[in-house]
């Protein structure tokens, strides 16, 4: 993985000292609330619901043992509220039905790769900060109108279907676009997602700019055959929408001028009086072919006029992918004989291998999954004692490398295939070795309405409820693949428009109601192009929702072809059955509590 270098540090630390200055300024009076805002959100300082929250970037979902350590130390020693407060807003909690459980002490893996913190106070703000800049991490960029962290398939560099390694591209465009003066205050917030393989596992199309690796057969071979097609203008929100493909082929050595043609033009063009107008989705559905013809003559420009001063040489692209070279020795590592596991552990290993293990595109090597999803704590929540222990699986398994997925989970990308057994006693003794990867109880949820103040309702009761009722891995495993995103709110953090089943929080008087969608896709194998799900009809009340969960799964399980998928099933029967399976339950169960 890439390790920083004497200017990444220096940038980062003389960063962390100028927050540590404007803290000062704003303790002191010196600046006033409105004033230390704009400064504190550039460095991922939000004000939430009950107390600041801090988003760390992790670029590419890339994490090392000792990044982990140090969010761990991070959430023992910092990630403590204020007794008052916290009894307070737990008190308040209590009182709505069903009752929260709010935890502090841990980290929080989102679906854009970050990690994020609840409970620190503002006064520590510049202490933790100065504790990131110690291992390369930060939190610019993680807020703002500016360009977000960069994003990419938590398999990549070793996916068995990947056509060039994206992490190279994905760190040149973390160095072209950080602190970018140009780019700092867009019309809105800009996210990036970056994929090398055929398969879209890093929901490019859901994004403002999607990037997959492709070769032109007409170009020759090797680097001179390799380019990205450029997908423009998707985003979730309000108005969902899949990004459309702006150009089918950039040569590699062109994608910073070609990212700087786009950029220009959204930062001219971009409307500025209306914040749910201002995202590039509506700008770029709104022009059509004229935003289309705008970016390719800033391209030309760029790349004709002005020189081309962002084009990536053969050199740099070659020192670059020295930095994502595999583990030393990797191509010398012959097979060993695989342990056999106890009679007594055979069943429950095979199918951790079967669910949590993925492939890998080297030979006696392979990929697992840590799961993050189980009852008693929050999706993607990591307590300080998961996240050293979670480092330690890294160094002994993993050449002290870990990704933090879009899905909420860590995967270990270098495990052999002779260590599996090993990892997998190891895993399971911490509880992250639920066999359950890409199945129900594997969902996303956002931290919701219990923290976020822009929330309408709560996704974690919810979340937990769900994760209560479906513990059994063999209904899970008879169910089959299913994607259920969770968002309190419309701005969509929990990607709901994605789900295969999607629920989003809405309000009503004051009161916590949910909307379920059906068939939406992220653009991966499983669930086909990618594309939001269709609302299914009125809302439910919170203590609704998982019967109607599972009407829409007993629908799916009576109505199944061999083999089919939820996700295919929902597109061969239509919303008609589902709809009147889920309004049967609302109905039974209003009826019970009339009762």
């Amino acid at each position: 993985m890439y390790r920083y270098d004497d200017f990444d540090r220096a940038l980062i630390r003389q960063r962390a000292a100028q927050y540590r200055e404007q803290l000062e300024r704003w303790r002191s009076g010196q600046l006033s609330d409105d004033d230390f805002r704009p400064l504190r959100l550039q460095n991922g300082w939000y004000v939430q619901r009950h107390a600041p929250m801090l988003r760390v970037a992790v670029p590419y979902g890339e994490i090392s043992a000792r990044q982990l350590r140090a969010l761990a130390r991070i959430a023992r020693d910092y990630d403590q509220p204020e007794p008052t407060r916290f009894a307070a807003a737990q008190e308040a909690q209590a009182r709505l039905e069903p009752p929260s459980r709010l935890r502090y002490g841990y980290a929080h893996f989102t679906t854009r790769q970050n990690v994020q913190f609840n409970w620190i106070a503002l006064e520590d703000s510049a202490d933790v900060l100065d504790a990131l800049a110690a291992v390369d991490m930060h939190g610019v960029q993680t807020s703002g109108n500016c360009i977000r962290n960069i994003t990419s398939d938590a398999y990549a560099g070793i996916a068995v279907d990947e056509v060039a390694d994206p992490r190279p591209f994905c760190e040149l465009i973390r160095q072209w676009s950080t602190l970018h003066p140009e780019f700092a205050y867009l019309p809105r917030k800009f996210k990036i997602a970056v994929s090398g393989s055929e398969e879209d596992r890093a929901a490019t199309g859901w994004h403002d700019l999607g990037l997959t690796l492709v070769r032109d057969p007409r170009a020759g071979s090797g680097d001179d055959a390799l380019g990205f097609r450029v997908a423009v203008g998707g985003g979730m929100g309000r108005t969902p929408m899949i990004a459309p493909v702006l150009a089918p082929f950039v040569p590699w050595q062109h994608i910073l001028s070609y990212l700087e043609a786009v950029l220009r033009t959204y930062n001219r063009w971009g409307r500025r009086d209306n914040l749910y107008k201002a995202r590039i989705k509506v700008l770029v559905k709104s022009e059509g072919a004229r935003f289309a013809e705008e970016v390719e003559a800033e391209f030309r420009a760029i790349v004709e006029q002005d020189g081309a001063p962002h084009t990536i040489s053969p050199e740099a692209l070659a020192r670059m992918r020295l930095a994502f070279a595999p583990p030393a020795g990797l191509h010398e590592r012959k097979a060993q004989p695989l342990p056999e596991p106890r009679p007594e552990e055979a069943a429950a290993f095979e199918r951790w291998k079967a669910r949590n293990v993925h492939p890998h595109r080297w030979p006696h090597w392979r990929a697992v999954h840590l799961n993050f999803k189980r009852p008693g704590l929050a999706p993607g929540d990591a307590t300080a004692e998961q996240l050293d222990a979670a480092a330690d699986l890294a160094e002994r398994f993993s050449a002290s490398e870990a990704r933090i997925t879009h899905e909420q989970n860590l995967l270990l990308p270098w495990v052999q295939e002779h260590d599996l057994l090993e990892l997998w006693r190891a895993a399971r003794a911490l509880g992250l070795a639920t066999p359950t990867i890409g199945l129900l109880t594997d969902l996303i949820a956002c931290p919701g309405g219990d923290y976020c103040a822009l929330a309408n309702a709560r996704s974690l009761p919810l979340a937990e409820a769900l994760l209560q009722r479906w513990q059994d891995v063999d209904e899970l495993e008879a169910i089959g693949a299913l994607d259920l995103h969770i968002s309190g709110c419309i701005n969509s953090c929990g990607h709901h428009h994605s789900g295969h089943i999607g629920v989003l929080g809405v309000d009503k008087d004051g009161q916590e109601w949910y909307q379920i969608t059906l068939g939406g896709s992220d653009g991966s194998r499983l669930s086909g192009p990618a594309g939001p799900g269709r609302v299914l009809g009125p809302s439910f009340a919170a203590s609704e929702v998982p019967d109607a969960i599972e009407a829409l799964i007993e629908t799916y399980l009576d109505h199944r072809k061999p083999g089919e998928a939820f996700i295919d099933t929902v597109r061969r029967l239509g919303l008609e059955p589902f709809r009147a399976a889920a309004d049967t339950a609302r109905r039974s169960q209003r009826q019970a509590e009339a009762a």
